[in-house]
This record gives C-alpha cells, structure tokens and sequence, in this order.
C-alpha cells in the first residue's frame, strides 16, 4: 500500500433547519395562538485520532465531506431533529492545518482524541418563539444557520520514539529488521525505502520502544531535493536518532555531518535531540579496520559511537540496551 503522509480536504458541517410559521386550529379557540417549531442544529464535523489506521490513503479517493442538515421546525411547536455529526477518522500523530493561511488547527497525538473541526449551523426559531404581550400572532421565523466550512491540510508525522537515519543503503531497513518484526522491503539501490517502517523493539517484561526507519536523505534534502521534506518530518517527533553509516565510505564523519545539517536545517530544534552514532555493515571489513576507524573519527562528539553489523549481530545487543537507556531517559 502507498504512504500518503499530505492531504487535502474540505468539510462542511450542517446547516440549522429553518424555523416554522403555523398557529393552532382548535374548535373552540377561533383564533388559535402561533405554534411553529425551531429547526434543528445542523451536525458537527469531528477528526477522530484512529489507532487502526496509519496512512492518509482514503483521502485519495475522498476529499470532500459533509455533516446532516437539522431538520426544519414543525407545527404545534414541534423541534427539527438535529444534524447527526460527521466523524473523520484519521491516524494517530496527524496535524490539521487551514489551507491558506497553513496554521496549526490541531495536532491529533493521542488515539480517540477528537476535534470539532467545523461546528453546525444553529436552527431558526419558530414563530412561537416571537410571541409578545404587544404581538400575538408572529409571522416571522428565523431560518437556519449555515454550518462552518473549510478547506483543510491534513500532515502526518509517524509517532515513533526512535529515528533512524543515514544515506540510502547505510544498513536502516536491514537493522531495524534484525531489533524489531519489521519487514521492509531491501535491496541494493537508492531509495529502496519508499516509505517510514515501524518496528516495536520488545526489551522484555512488557517494555518496548518504536523506531522508524526513515527512507535514505541526501545532501539537500531540506531544500526538497531527493526525498526531501517528504520524510524530514517524521523524525521531528522522535526522542532519540540514530545515525547509521557504512563504515566503508571515505569519510563516515563528514558523513555524519551532512545528515546532522540537513536535518537541524529543515528543523533547528532537532539539534538538541538525543543521537547515537553507528558505523554499519561491520561484517565486511577486518577487525585492525574497525578499531581504525573508531581512533580516527568521531571523537569530538559526546554521543555513544557503535561499531555494528545487523547481519552478524554484532553489537546489536548493546546498541538495543543503548537505545532503550536513552529512550527512558
């Protein structure tokens, strides 16, 4: 299934039904009093936060929703049933903004929080309602109110507590396969991740953790380029990265650094998030190599550096008691 991580939509809540004109007609009273009823309040639209669902994929297909109308005012003051509310189920972690202008309306974090996004339309007053001592028979009725309407921007950003991060092929989607049940899709060429995976981490005694392996960044992805903005995003809200580079390029620190100024450029908040950093794929090269490369780099940096293979296991271990050290942390 595609990840749809935007989306564009509009509601409409209900309008309010229109009041009623009617005067009784009894057979000993030959000039019955006013008797129209109020019309009912048209629905609300609600966002739901879903925990069953995790794309934006339905709004695709459907961009356009609406709420029930009230129900107009009858005789002998009979009241409009009210609008039934429209509830718009979105994935846990989605952000609502106002299509124009892009502010924030709500941030849905927490499954089965709920939002009133478009509020319905109240219902017009009866002719009842318009009886005074100097007015007896009232002709007039107040329609309904038109329900809210809005165009709107809906963003997801994953809710994982991990990021894993590097260049395309640095080892994410087969690390995450080895800590966690995740079964992405790996292969040798850029960009074999297409979309966020998720794996939860068990550490044992009801304790886990989640971690997103985010798809592959390059050197200007801040601006869009590659993959881009597409998939920053969703490391925003983890509390703890974990950098990946193969420990056979050239230069794994300045690696580093290119991934660490892309993603404080498309967010400078995210330069105080927790890190780890890994050299990956430590299986393909001898162990004078290794400890190489620990004496050569990184070592002006305070976060943790692992020497790791996730096809060997090697160090995987320690890099999950880490992680979940930090996580807790």
């Amino acid at each position: 299934m595609k990840f749809i991580d935007i989306a564009k939509i509009s509601v409409k809540a209900g309008d309010g039904g229109d009041g009623h004109i009617s005067f009784r007609k009894e057979k000993f009273v030959p000039k019955g009093g006013p008797d129209g009823g109020d019309g009912g309040n048209g629905g609300n639209v609600i966002l739901q936060a879903y925990p069953h669902v995790n794309t934006l994929i339905d709004f695709k297909y459907k961009r356009s929703f609406f709420a029930e109308n009230g129900v107009h005012g009858g005789k002998s003051r009979k009241y409009g049933r009210y609008g039934k509310d429209l509830i718009i189920k979105v994935p846990v972690g989605t952000i609502v903004k106002h299509s124009l202008t892009e502010e924030v309306i709500c941030d849905l974090e927490e499954a089965g929080q709920e939002f009133i996004i478009a509020k319905g339309g109240s219902g017009g007053w009866g002719n009842a309602r318009f009886t005074t001592a100097t007015n007896q028979t009232p002709r007039n009725a107040n329609p309904g109110l038109p329900g809210e309407e809005f165009e709107l921007i809906l963003e997801l950003k994953l809710l994982a507590d991990v990021g894993l991060v590097g260049f395309p092929n640095a080892g994410k989607s087969t690390l995450i396969s080895v800590i966690s049940a995740a079964k992405p899709k790996i292969a040798d060429y850029p960009f074999t991740t297409l979309v966020p995976n998720l794996g939860v981490v068990d550490m044992g005694e009801y304790q886990s953790f989640v971690v997103a392996d985010i798809p592959g960044l390059i050197e200007g992805a801040a601006e869009g380029k590659g993959l881009g903005h597409q998939f920053l995003r969703h490391v925003e809200r983890t509390s703890v990265l974990v950098f990946l580079m193969d420990i056979n390029v050239s230069d794994p620190e300045e690696e580093y650094r290119t991934l660490a100024a892309e993603i404080e450029k498309y967010n400078p908040e995210m330069a105080f998030k927790k890190r780890i950093i890994c050299l990956s794929k430590s299986d393909t090269v001898s162990d004078d190599d290794k400890q190489e490369a620990l004496n050569t780099y990184f070592k002006d940096l305070k976060a943790p550096v692992f020497v790791i293979s996730a096809v060997a296991h090697e160090n995987i271990d320690k890099l999950k008691s880490k992680i979940w050290e930090m996580v807790r942390g």
